[in-house]
């Protein structure tokens, strides 16, 4: 298997090799977050890639919004489309590293694109990143994907037997407003730190 280091994704995002880059933001995390009433939570979004998530959630009001990444390419093209987007709220630096508290943690592609051997610890740094009853929120890929490459897939399952012993399950079902191409092929989850 290549690095995965930020040269590795860098190279995906010059080169257009993001396949699983919406162009916008994801149904199911939209309609996640225009139930959102607290516009001052303080929200990450890591891995976060291109992230129309937080753009959308700028364009909402929200004040707080964080998208860390290893990529700066994937970063710029936030900027480039969000110009008002605050700059140190662009993280350029790998997730485990990162050391802020936060209230919500949307989950939108970045679980498939690390390395499965990371699982474990993903688990851990997000309980870690999240406060007191913090959210840790969005989409699964519910499919067998790649063995040597991102995206990593997995099944409910799995996916159960990773979080359950620091998380509350709330929500960890087939998501009901995918996309058209990734109908039945996503978990919609919604997970509330022990």
């Amino acid at each position: 298997m290549e690095k995965l280091d930020a040269s590795y994704w860098d190279n995906r995002y010059i080169n257009k090799e993001d396949r699983w880059d919406l162009g916008e933001v994801s149904p199911p995390i939209k309609t996640y977050i225009d139930q959102l009433k607290d516009k001052s939570l303080r929200i990450l979004i890591p891995g976060g890639g291109n992230s129309y998530e937080a753009e959308y959630l700028f364009n909402q009001g929200f004040t707080n919004v964080y998208v860390i990444d290893l990529s700066k390419t994937a970063l710029n093209n936030i900027k480039k489309r969000v110009p008002e987007f605050p700059d140190d709220h662009l993280i350029q630096t790998n997730f485990f590293d990162l050391n802020m508290p936060f209230d919500l943690i949307l989950e939108q592609t970045f679980f498939c694109a690390l390395d499965p051997s990371l699982r474990s610890k993903y688990v851990t740094k997000m309980s870690e990143l999240l406060v007191d009853k913090g959210k840790l929120v969005g989409l699964l890929f519910d499919q067998p994907l790649n063995d040597d490459k991102p995206p990593f897939g997995g099944n409910k399952v799995l996916y159960l037997s990773y979080f359950k012993d620091v998380f509350h399950i709330k929500t960890m079902e087939l998501c009901y407003n995918s996309i058209s191409h990734r109908q039945g092929n996503e978990l919609f989850f919604s997970v509330i730190k022990k």
